[in-house]
């Protein structure tokens, strides 16, 4: 605590108000690393107490995707949502702001996570997203014809395990678990990186596709680190237009988890939606 209230004192400061003045203390309980989760809860719980305040959980998933709400500056629901980050990648019906019903997500690997190991494998820097994306520019997305994930038509998951795996093979061969004495040139692993984004971004877009289809729903919200890709945003445009749908991705700035995606916390506020003291983090990955 002694770390954090220097913290939400500069907080209240910038938004030149008092902690009697707020109408609620909203904390994001879930999912997450147990550490954090906890330390943000136990800090709520305990200005809750301090300032006789309700308390709002909030799911941090949901909010990215609330994060398009606040974007567009109207009514975006209902949805189809689109969470796609370094932990999650996971599609869900949204009927509206804090009514979330899971459709399909990752068997294995995240898309962020996918993309964080395969620039380790191509010696890129860390975080791989932008890494890749960079390389990418200079590379052809046709030179590898990488796997596209589950191609069951009436799944909505996703698996990119394969497609990493695909990648390692590209770069040493099958059957030789250390490639780190592989030399790529500059020519090869932007390819590299070019034909794994190419098949990241055409899995995220057809099963996209398919979840407006399965829900007849005309509205496509997308949150998460991996909205900031400059490839999918233009590729979901693309498709939003061939298919009819309307189209919101939150803007890069709010792409990756911030404070701002906590005004989700005013909607389940509203809703009636508060919880009590004895609330706890629920950490890990969690889908639903």
């Amino acid at each position: 605590m002694e770390r954090i209230l220097p913290v939400i004192d500069e907080a209240l400061r910038r938004a030149q108000t008092k902690l009697q003045d707020l109408d609620a203390i909203a904390v994001a309980n879930t999912p997450g690393l147990a550490g954090s989760l906890l330390v943000g809860v136990v800090a709520a719980k305990t200005l809750c107490a301090a300032a006789n305040k309700p308390l709002v959980a909030i799911n941090h998933l949901h909010a990215h995707i609330y994060a398009c709400r606040m974007a567009a500056g109207r009514e975006v629901f209902p949805c189809v949502g689109l969470i796609v980050s370094g932990g999650h990648t996971s599609l869900y019906r949204c009927a509206g702001p804090i009514e979330f019903e899971y459709l399909g997500g990752t068997i294995d690997d995240a898309a962020g996570e996918a993309f964080d190991k395969v620039a380790a494998m191509l010696g890129l820097s860390y975080p791989g997203g932008p890494a890749v994306a960079s390389a990418a520019e200079h590379g052809d997305e046709r030179a590898y014809r990488f796997p596209r994930g589950l191609n069951d038509a009436d799944s909505l998951n996703f698996s990119f395990s394969g497609l990493k795996t695909a990648v390692r093979y590209a770069i040493a061969g099958p059957g030789r678990p250390d490639f780190s004495a592989v030399k790529l040139t500059a020519k090869q692993a932007a390819d590299l990186a070019a034909s794994f984004q190419a098949a990241v971004v055409d899995s995220l877009v057809k099963k996209s596709i398919a979840a407006i289809k399965k829900t007849r729903l005309l509205t496509l919200c997308v949150g998460g680190g991996v909205a900031a890709n400059r490839l999918l945003r233009e590729r979901l445009s693309v498709a939003a237009h061939h298919e009819g749908f309307e189209l919101h991705i939150a803007p890069p700035e709010l792409c990756t988890d911030n404070a701002v995606m906590g005004a989700i916390a005013f909607e389940r506020l509203k809703a009636g939606a508060v919880d009590g003291l004895e609330l706890d983090a629920i950490p890990g990955l969690v889908r639903h």
